[in-house]
């Protein structure tokens, strides 16, 4: 059986021999070379169906992947590119995939609006030479386009600006297309000014050669509002390029038409002393006298703003909004709470209920003793003390019980039983876990000066020079704007820190071995003014006439803002409570929330507490530990009366001295 079937396996091997063979053109015809699939870009091509092929990219490669890899040299003579009238279009070609995909990319890429058409020839070939069939693919591309290439306003270029201000009120708009417009689709329909206030009428008018449109506002437009260009897809191009909608921001400078009659600069301070002394008048607590952490606190009153209060309450009574007799019984109130009120080692909370006197938690941990602001009420306390009338009876028993509450403060207490720094918190639930050193360069200097003039409760000069001054790191000594800063952080940080330890310690002439304070809250003061002017994350607004970065309260929430923390908002405050370090400066700031914002900007407490104008945004709250320094140190730049009034206690200068302080004094 063997024998017979001999013959049969012999034909069949000689015909798998010529299967396998090789034809005349040297292939091998069982080793096809296949298509996987084609783009541009990220554009699929459906290569079976050329019409569904439309809307294709203009700006992407052609991209052609097969099963294996490709003889490169090949490539070139089997891709061919023809536009709609059958003109070759020059590719470069480069390879990806280990040579299983090529790329085919044109110089200036590919018109709009037009029909390619693709074949790759059947003499592309594999690298082991591999045959192709050979394809032909049509495709058509997006719809040529008209696109805005320039924005002038008043002769200015804008077009790559991310935020556009200080536009003036009355603009001129210059847009330049990147081809000739359809004259017949520049219409008031097609080209609009919007404003938060609506539609504004407006004058346009095309060039002659029809590729610059001219806008300009029919009336003035609202000075430091935000305005809008647009411009509408109906518009075309002379040879139907379709046109995608484009709008344009900006922000018109400020109105300088006064909002408010004008008066002269010293009726102007005293409007606004008098007007922000009412938050701590009459608008404090009734039952207890203190101030409220803010407009809406309810029964929640702040010890560190009530200290700040005292004094405005003191400049009040001086500058003749109440007298000294309604003063005096307002200081008994709040006296009489105080001694009465929660206290821990003889310090206050941050945060207490005005009507109990208990501990208001300032969070979870947070419900004990608050030595920073214990510091900030008893600075009020001293300067209420030696404002005071030890000859008149009611005023001497005041005196006496401000004494005793001064005495009773555990300074020593809060170095965490002997550590050379101040801890800020202690709770008798949690004791020392907010572990929360008191480090400069902040607006605590204060705390430390008490803590160390304490007749009762001192603590030693080392630990003011370890823990405030961190034995010299306090220094600075950089420049920023040209201006050099002795000490702090970089730019200076929020300008609190130039105000809360100094309403009434005196910085004229105070200097220890790491800096002049005055030296440092004018440079303080004027780098973070100079930075508004230079305004580098173009806000809207900031300029030499709207300037203060402090912490207060915000469009999001609070935050303490400074030149490193810089979210668009202004707090008057910042500005105003600088008045003694930058008087012209200060005075130019106050006539610009006064007479340009206070429509807006002033209430019946003086100007709430912060704006944002890019965000559209103005507060509508009151903080005390920002309304007091307003009052006090506008008043400390004008009379020195609360310089005056604490640097006379007889603990300052014993203070002074032991921590190594000169004074004017």
């Amino acid at each position: 059986m063997h024998n017979k079937l001999t013959p049969f396996f012999l034909v069949l091997s000689l015909l798998l021999t010529s299967c396998g063979g090789e034809d005349d053109d040297g292939t091998t015809p069982d080793l096809v070379l296949q298509l996987s699939k084609g783009n541009i870009g990220t554009y699929s091509l459906n290569l079976n169906n050329s019409d569904e092929n439309i809307d294709a990219p203009i700006d992407k490669p052609l991209v052609f992947t097969f099963t294996s890899p490709l003889e490169q040299s090949t490539v070139a003579s089997s891709v061919e590119l023809k536009d709609s009238e059958g003109v070759v279009v020059t590719l470069d070609f480069s390879f990806l995939d280990d040579d299983k995909t090529f790329s085919a990319s044109t110089e200036n890429g590919l018109e709009g609006n037009e029909n390619y058409t693709l074949e790759i020839k059947n003499t592309l070939r594999g690298t082991s030479n591999e045959k192709f069939g050979g394809l032909t693919v049509s495709f058509q591309t997006v719809p040529k386009e008209i696109n805005v290439t320039q924005l002038l306003i008043d002769g200015v270029d804008y077009f790559s600006a991310e935020r556009i201000v200080d536009i003036s009120l009355m603009p001129s708009f210059e847009i330049t297309f990147s081809s000739p417009v359809d004259a017949s689709t520049i219409t008031d329909a097609n080209v609009r000014i919007f404003s938060s206030s609506g539609l504004l009428s407006s004058a346009i008018t095309l060039s002659e050669d029809k590729t610059t449109l001219t806008i300009v506002p029919s009336t003035a437009l609202k000075g430091l509002q935000k305005t809008q260009v647009w411009l509408y897809e109906a518009i075309k191009g002379e040879e139907g390029e379709v046109f995608n909608f484009y709008k344009k921001d900006f922000y018109t400078t400020y109105d300088p038409t006064p909002v408010f009659p004008e008066i002269s600069d010293e009726a102007l301070l005293t409007l606004i002393q008098q007007k922000t002394f009412r938050y701590f008048y009459d608008d404090a607590h009734p039952a207890s006298g203190m101030a409220r952490e803010r407009n809406s606190s309810g029964s929640t009153v702040t010890t560190g703003g009530t200290g700040f209060g005292l004094m405005a309450i003191i400049v009040g009574i001086e500058r003749g909004f109440i007298t000294r007799q309604q003063g005096i019984d307002h200081f008994a109130k709040v006296i009489g709470f105080l001694e009465t009120a929660d206290r821990f080692h003889g310090v206050w909370p941050h945060w207490l209920n005005g009507d109990t006197g208990a501990v208001q938690p300032f969070s979870t941990k947070d419900n004990g003793g608050d030595l920073v602001e214990t510091s900030f009420l008893v600075q009020g306390l001293l300067t209420l003390r030696q404002y005071l009338n030890a000859d008149n009876a009611a005023e001497a028993d005041l005196v006496s019980r401000i004494n005793t509450m001064w005495e009773e403060v555990e300074w020593d207490w809060h170095t965490k039983g002997g550590e050379k720094v101040l801890y800020w918190h202690w709770s008798p639930n949690f004791g020392w876990e907010m572990n929360h050193q008191i480090r400069g360069y902040n607006e605590a200097l204060i705390t430390y000066f008490l803590a160390a003039a304490s007749p009762t409760h001192a603590v030693s000069a080392d630990v003011y020079h370890n823990g405030w001054a961190g034995n010299g790191s306090i220094k600075n000594g950089r420049k920023f704007y040209d201006i050099e800063l002795p000490l702090g952080y970089d730019y200076g940080g929020p300008l609190f820190f130039a105000h809360y330890s100094f309403l009434g310690l005196d910085p004229n002439g105070l200097s220890d071995t790491y800096g002049d304070y005055w030296e440092q809250n004018v440079a303080h003061s004027r780098i973070n003014q100079a930075y508004c002017v230079a305004n580098p994350k173009a806000f809207v607004g900031y300029s030499d006439l709207c300037w203060g970065l402090t912490a207060s309260d915000n469009h999001n929430g609070y935050s303490a803002h400074s030149p490193t923390n810089d979210l668009g908002v202004i707090t008057p405050t910042a500005a105003l409570s600088s008045f003694p370090y930058t008087p012209v400066e200060s005075m130019k700031a106050l006539k610009f929330f006064y007479y340009t914002l206070g429509d807006k900007l002033l209430g019946e407490n003086g100007f709430y507490d912060a704006f944002n104008i890019t965000q559209g945004w103005t507060a509508n709250s009151y903080l005390a530990i920002d309304q007091g320094p307003i009052v006090v140190m506008i008043e400390n730049h004008r009379t020195g009366l609360l310089w005056d009034l604490f640097m006379s206690a007889p603990e300052v200068q014993p203070g002074l001295d032991k921590l190594g302080f000169t004074s004017q004094r």
